[in-house]
């Protein structure tokens, strides 16, 4: 009787680590909002490569990058996160000002690969006599959430083109869809910022007497308030074949890169599961190209070299570089050098006391 006690506890233990071992881990991934790009790619992320890397991958919508540098850093259950690689590079600078606060959120963490670029839309009405970025200097801009990337890379653009910090008696941070009603309505706002990956869902589900009230700004990398802008974000074209019914040629803009980041975890079951989850991504690249969204296409499984104070998390560069047969050369740009006049990011960064 003592032997079949003995057997039946020892099978019992046995079958629980079997389902200890088979059982899903439960991890979670912020996004942005519910109109927007990068809660598209976090789907593409839980439909395609979590599962067959044993992991249940809940997608979360957040306000944006700004928001999710924090979530990631201490909420629970967050392991990836989307952010901005000017929202990045914001909190380093911060950091190495000696702001401890962002020291404590970014330092931590670790990229696993740039994404893809991020187009900037400034939005005017159809009748705004501004046809061009640089003119929106004293305009009445909503520059984007507060918690948002958007509001940061408003603010850093206005700045970087103007020497100044958008007045405050300027700006306003409502959400893509209130904007855009008083831009047209009661015209309270002249210029509406918003970050997207094309083709954005905001722009293509919009009705048609909607898109004939507004009108994009394009952005001439001739003019002098450029050459400082492109230091810290990227030449881009949006294209007339995503917006068929608001452009009839493509449109000269700018963008920011994405980045798939995580936190410096050294449990070993969680290194060990994110490396699954970065072999998966790697051999399911090909299905992401094919069903995901379109911005895959330009994504690069290849980890080129990362700017000053950026770091790859080291667990899944090993198996994306083994995945694509070594190392790749290049750079990737992440941002500026750190500012000097900071109250406005600091505020946009949540760090202001």
């Amino acid at each position: 009787m003592r032997k079949i006690v003995l057997y039946s506890l020892l099978l019992a233990a046995m079958m629980g680590h079997a389902i200890a071992v088979l059982a899903a881990a439960e991890y979670k991934i912020v996004t942005a909002s519910e109109r927007g790009t990068y809660i598209k790619i976090g789907r593409d992320l839980a439909q395609f490569v979590a599962p067959p890397a044993d992991i249940a991958l809940e997608v979360l919508s957040s306000a944006g990058s700004v928001d999710n540098v924090r979530r990631l850093r201490y909420e629970p259950g967050v392991k990836f996160a989307l952010v901005q690689s000017d929202v990045y590079q914001s909190f380093l600078d911060m950091a190495s000002g000696g702001n401890s606060e962002a020291g404590a959120l970014i330092r931590p963490l670790r990229v696993i690969m740039p994404l893809y670029n991020e187009e900037i839309y400034f939005i005017v009405r159809a009748d705004s006599e501004r046809n061009y970025v640089h003119e929106i200097r004293n305009a009445k801009i909503n520059a984007g959430e507060l918690g948002s990337g958007t509001a940061l890379t408003s603010a850093t653009l206005y700045r970087l083109m103007f020497g100044e910090a958008i007045p405050d008696a300027s700006a306003s941070y409502l959400s893509n869809e209130e904007a855009l009603v008083k831009l047209v309505t009661d015209k309270t706002i002249d210029v509406v910022a918003v970050v997207a990956g094309q083709p954005a869902k905001l722009l293509v589900d919009m009705k048609p007497e909607a898109r004939q009230r507004i009108k994009l700004l394009k952005f001439d990398a001739n003019h002098p308030s450029s050459k400082s802008v492109l230091r810290t974000y990227f030449q881009a074209s949006v294209r007339a074949s995503n917006y068929p019914n608001l452009l009839t040629a493509d449109l000269p803009g700018l963008a920011v890169k994405a980045f798939l980041v995580t936190y410096d975890f050294q449990v070993k079951n969680t290194e060990a599961y994110l490396r699954r989850f970065a072999r998966s991504l790697c051999q399911n690249f090909p299905t992401l190209l094919d069903k995901g969204h379109p911005k895959w296409r330009e994504v690069d499984l290849a980890l080129p070299d990362l700017g000053r104070g950026w770091n790859y998390y080291a667990a899944t560069t090993a198996e994306l570089r083994s995945c694509i047969g070594g190392e790749a050369k290049g750079r990737v740009q992440t941002g500026s050098p750190p500012a000097k006049a900071c109250s406005q990011q600091e505020r946009l960064l949540g760090l202001c006391k």
